[in-house]
């Protein structure tokens, strides 16, 4: 099917990719996205190659390795500095013929708006409900207006309301137990290797730099924590010293340099496996259909997937129902296991039983980066393409 009118809530990652994936199939897409302005939530994102594929069947991956990091080696040590394995990631690229790309979320938003069209979207519109039918869905704005479109696609994120609507039953997020601390920073050598992702682990927390290209370090710091915790944002340096007291001296200086007023605070929540992720006319994309713990890198890398999946589905098949219930079987399953596994990560990183997390600190010590490597393989050969 080509020439589809198709209406799109949120203007995030999965939103912009579909809208992308879609124009290029010869669709008529508008996105409507509740903030009045694109401001990216998080300083970066780790776009694993099965992403990386898809933005490159979409035209966009030359621009992405330009403005993205170059990412060659992974290590992890010990929260005293000592080193517990390092390992080149060559061989995964070798093995599945594309690289990763961690890149700052404004640069790969930016890419994706210039390739979209502002013409395409309209800032500080939320939709706050549908109608759907044989013929169409009849979709709701925030300005008053109702819209009329053969597609309704809900990008709209972790918190989104439609989700409700598509499952017909209430979906509570579920917090993951830890709180996350995350940013950009002059890249440094006293902070670490340029090409390299090291992470630094002990304690049941975990701080991590990763080349982001443009001169800088993406980091974060994971923390277990009660939810609810106070966000006090002129008390974070002060409180990642409290947590990291006594750290690698790469740890002490990442905090010496960060800027508080660029940090993003989040607790981390996911979801359970939904019932459906389409109804008649309405299809759940990205983290309204799976949001995940960031501990396997693939949120938004399974953003772009839905996005090509999606498209892939209507354009193979004459009706739109049918397309969806193509997109539910493609997807269901792929993205279920994900979110099990990143919350197994999660777990398993952060504590919540400490002889699993002993273990796999010793593990790390004996790991040769063949096990990790196997691991992402096996996950990027799972994708679409």
């Amino acid at each position: 099917m080509k020439d589809l009118n198709v209406i799109i809530a949120g203007a995030g990652i999965g939103g912009l990719t579909a809208a992308t994936a879609l124009q290029k199939a010869g669709c008529r897409v508008h996105a409507y996205e509740r903030a009045t302005e694109l401001a990216p939530i998080g300083a970066a994102i780790s776009i694993w190659p099965n992403g990386v594929k898809v933005l490159q069947a979409l035209g966009l991956a030359e621009a992405i390795r330009d403005a993205g990091g170059d990412m060659r080696a992974m290590s992890y040590s010990d929260q005293t500095g000592k080193l517990l394995t390092r390992f080149s990631l060559g061989a995964l690229y070798e093995h599945v013929n594309q690289r990763a790309i961690p890149i700052a979320r404004a640069e790969l938003q930016r890419i994706l708006l210039e390739s979209v069209g502002l013409e395409s979207i309209s800032l500080g519109v939320a939709i706050e409900g549908y109608e759907e039918d044989e013929d169409g869905v009849s979709v709701k704005l925030s300005s008053g207006e109702t819209i009329r479109g053969d597609l309704l696609i809900a990008a709209n994120g972790t918190h989104s309301t439609l989700r409700n609507l598509v499952t017909g039953k209430q979906i509570d997020r579920r917090y993951c137990g830890y709180v996350n601390w995350n940013g950009r920073v002059r890249a440094d050598s006293a902070l670490g290797d340029g090409h390299e992702w090291a992470q630094y682990v002990g304690e049941d927390k975990r701080v991590s730099l990763m080349p982001m290209g443009g001169g800088e370090f993406y980091f974060f710091f994971d923390v277990p924590l009660p939810q609810g915790t106070p966000n006090i944002r002129e008390r974070y340096r002060e409180e990642l010293k409290e947590h990291f007291a006594g750290w690698a001296p790469p740890v002490q200086r990442l905090i010496e340099q960060l800027d508080p007023a660029m940090i993003a605070r989040l607790e981390i929540y996911d979801t359970e496996r939904l019932p459906c992720l389409v109804s008649k006319r309405v299809a759940l994309l990205g983290d309204s259909a799976h949001a995940m713990t960031p501990n396997i890198g693939q949120g938004g890398c399974q953003a772009m997937e839905d996005a090509w999946v999606l498209m892939q589905c209507l354009t193979s098949s004459s009706r739109v129902d049918e397309a969806l219930e193509a997109y539910q079987h493609a997807r269901a399953d792929r993205v279920a296991s994900l979110v099990s596994k990143a919350r197994e990560r999660a777990a398993i990183i952060h504590g919540e039983n400490p002889q699993a997390t002993q273990a796999w600190y010793a593990q790390l010590a004996l790991e040769t980066g063949e096990g990790i490597i196997n691991g992402l393989v096996k996950t990027v050969q799972g994708g679409p393409l």
